[in-house]
């Protein structure tokens, strides 16, 4: 069932993912790099993304000089659960959405709420 994509083909649908999110939303990240990785760790074989830093509503006068934010996506379970590019597309964007929604202190819950999840 897995989408046959080369990974430059991946990382393109990756880029028009991020290409939708609007500029309003952009001009808020701040020190924030997104990454594709093969495969999540064996602890969490079907994990299709991940952000790992400090959330936006969570920083105050002290952030300053720390590495990079990261959002992760995972190329092998995000082709696993498509049929096909459409779906895989739409899939990544609502990944990157979900991880980037992370990145401005939206949990979970909300962002399933907002049809994120």
């Amino acid at each position: 069932m897995a989408v046959e994509i080369s990974d430059q083909a991946f990382d393109h649908l990756v880029s028009k993912a991020l290409d939708t999110i609007p500029q309003a939303f952009w001009d808020r990240v701040d020190n924030v790099v997104v990454m594709v990785e093969d495969e999540p760790g064996d602890d969490d074989p079907d994990l299709l993304g991940f952000y790992d830093g400090i959330p936006l509503s969570e920083r105050d006068s002290w952030y300053s000089g720390v590495l990079p934010d990261r959002v992760v996506l995972f190329r092998g379970p995000l082709k696993r659960m498509c049929r096909n590019r459409r779906e895989l597309a739409e899939e990544i964007a609502i990944t990157v959405v979900h991880e980037i929604g992370h990145f401005f202190g939206i949990d979970d819950d909300e962002l399933d709420e907002l049809g994120w999840g």
